[in-house]
């Protein structure tokens, strides 16, 4: 079988790299200080998926085979080499609203490759259901002919949405960090509840690992919004401009 997943997250990094030069050429913000930005998330977010696939694999031989399909590590991981590649260079400028938009195409389009090569979801009787192929690793439905759901187109639509609602917003949002924190949150979100039609292994009380890491951060990251949304800034998004 083809490297359909390397191939879309190829696809997906160059993609999110395109986007990002062009809205900081867009803002202004097209310079070495930023591009280093970059540089931090993708070395940052290459580590991340590996620790994560290797906390999730406890086998350090599995580090590699396993980390690059740990999404969740990746972000937690691209957003701590941000900050060292910024600490590094004195940067003091915030740079999540130009990773925003590209940060969702990209995961779109990475996604797809998640698709074509990984369990689906869970057993669904919708009409939508999918079948995958018996070889699909960790699959047991695959064996059974199973339909399930398929939580990483899901996700596709769902990126896809907030990359468009992104585009939108990013000329109406002045408040440095807004659009990225929007952005967190609503991923956050959504992940917590598409985990529930996913093949992940439920941990403790019905929930999978991803859904007990988010659950530590959706409080903070919803304390946050309701912060920006008190102090305002979010107005421009709901303000309707009066005709006269």
């Amino acid at each position: 079988m083809p490297p359909y997943h390397e191939i879309f997250v190829g696809l997906g990094v160059l993609a999110a790299s395109v986007v990002f030069v062009r809205e900081a050429r867009r803002r202004g913000a097209l310079n070495e200080h930023s591009l280093m930005a970059v540089t931090g998330a993708l070395v940052g977010g290459a580590i991340g998926m590996r620790l994560a696939g290797w906390l999730e694999t406890l086998d350090l031989k599995d580090l590699w085979l396993y980390g690059s399909r740990s999404i969740l590590g990746g972000l937690t991981g691209a957003y701590a080499g941000v900050l060292v590649a910024k600490k590094l260079s004195g940067y003091r400028e915030r740079t999540g609203d130009l990773f925003a938009p590209a940060v969702a195409l990209g995961m779109a389009i990475g996604r797809i490759g998640c698709h074509l090569t990984e369990a689906p979801g869970r057993p669904t009787g919708l009409p939508w259901g999918v079948h995958a192929s018996p070889a699909t690793p960790e699959c047991p439905g695959c064996l059974t002919g199973q339909a399930m759901h398929p939580s990483f187109l899901y996700e596709v639509a769902f990126q896809l949405a907030a990359f468009a609602a992104l585009m939108w917003a990013r000329r109406r949002l002045t408040q440095p960090g807004e659009l990225f924190t929007l952005y967190l949150a609503g991923y956050a979100a959504f992940r917590f509840l598409v985990e529930f039609t996913r093949a992940n292994e439920i941990l403790w009380l019905g929930l999978t690992g991803p859904q007990w890491f988010l659950a530590a951060g959706l409080p903070l990251l919803a304390a946050r919004v309701t912060i920006g949304w008190r102090r305002g800034y979010y107005t421009p998004l709901i303000r309707r401009k009066v005709m006269t």
